[in-house]
């Protein structure tokens, strides 16, 4: 911030001034007698320049508090600012953006779990001149002020908030935190660009059951979807099954018995009632009239029926019937 070079261009100067005045003393005592006073003037004046700043060099985001006996005086830079030694003094001040990292804080929810919160403050002075004074005379370290309010605020925004509630208002509670900052440090001439918080760490053991839950969710939502569909399907069939009679009931039996039977490979059990069955069968289809098409197809069908039933006795019967086994003659 002081202009070094400068600086020791005039000390190197005074000290060249002193060498000389010493010289003259053995050389020329006339002459130190008769230039005592500025002698010692030179003196003071070297001493002066190599203890206190009196050339400020201040960088465009800079500036300096000037006190003069104490008092606050002006505000110097940027650029150069004369400081008169011994009766005025001065702080530094940085304008730029300060990046505070709040240490992560144990916070307990309402609901009783306890977080880690990880958050990070972004502020700076404003240029104006008041503001720059009051970042010093008003507050004595306006960071650490800001991150002890910060740690205050998140135990108390997230202390009375549950768990779930803290998940889904992150943005919230950033807004909230900023907004007790700004009212605090109104008089700090500080501006607040932003607070967020980087990370909610959340307990292993209450995550896994969060999970847990959301997948019970999820698998009663999709049981529920199924049952919907399956009633669905169940209520078409009843709905187009309502207009047939048993005659076409009959019909439609027979036939899904005939696919069964052609397809490749499989085979047809029918129960010990299924004589019944077929026995009920001709008495639906004697009401049909002998001629027409439909009492050809219901006596093919008619027969088939018989077929099958005939032959599943046969295979019954022969089931029933014990094996001989076959005794190889001896050569």
């Amino acid at each position: 911030m002081v202009a070094q070079n400068f600086r020791f261009v005039v000390f190197g100067v005074l000290v060249l001034a002193i060498i000389a005045a010493i010289y003259f003393l053995f050389v020329v005592q006339d002459f130190v007698v008769n230039n005592l006073v500025w002698i010692v003037i030179l003196v003071f004046f070297a001493f002066l320049v190599y203890k206190y700043d009196f050339i400020l060099q201040l960088l465009d985001y800079q500036r300096a508090v000037i006190y003069r006996f104490g008092k606050v005086h002006r505000v110097g830079g940027p650029g150069w600012a004369w400081i008169w030694p011994i009766i005025e003094r001065f702080d530094p001040v940085d304008l730029r953006v300060k990046t505070i990292d709040v240490p992560k804080q144990k916070v307990i929810s309402k609901d009783g779990v306890e977080l880690v919160v990880d958050a990070i403050v972004y502020l700076k002075v404003k240029k104006d001149n008041q503001s720059v004074v009051n970042s010093i005379i008003e507050v004595e370290d306006y960071i650490g002020a800001a991150q002890q309010f910060i740690t205050a605020s998140l135990r108390d925004v997230l202390g009375s908030m549950e768990l779930s509630e803290v998940i889904a208002n992150i943005e919230v509670i950033n807004a909230k935190i900023k907004e007790n900052l700004e009212q605090i440090s109104k008089n700090w001439g500080v501006t607040i660009e932003s607070i967020e918080i980087q990370s909610v760490e959340i307990p292993p053991i209450v995550l896994d059951a969060m999970h847990e839950q959301k997948a019970a969710v999820q698998q009663k939502l999709a049981r529920m979807e199924r049952a919907l569909a399956q009633k669905a399907e169940i209520d078409a069939v009843k709905g187009a099954a309502a207009g047939l009679d048993d005659k076409a009931l009959s019909y439609y039996y027979i036939k899904a018995i005939e696919n069964m039977g052609n397809s490749k490979g499989s085979k047809v059990f029918f129960p010990a009632e299924f004589s019944k069955l077929a026995e009920s069968f001709t008495n639906v289809t004697q009401g049909l009239r002998s001629g027409s098409a439909k009492s050809s197809k219901a006596d093919y069908y008619k027969s088939l029926l018989k077929d099958y039933v005939d032959k599943s006795v046969k295979k019954a019967k022969g089931a029933d019937k014990p094996v001989r086994k076959l005794k190889k003659k001896k050569k």
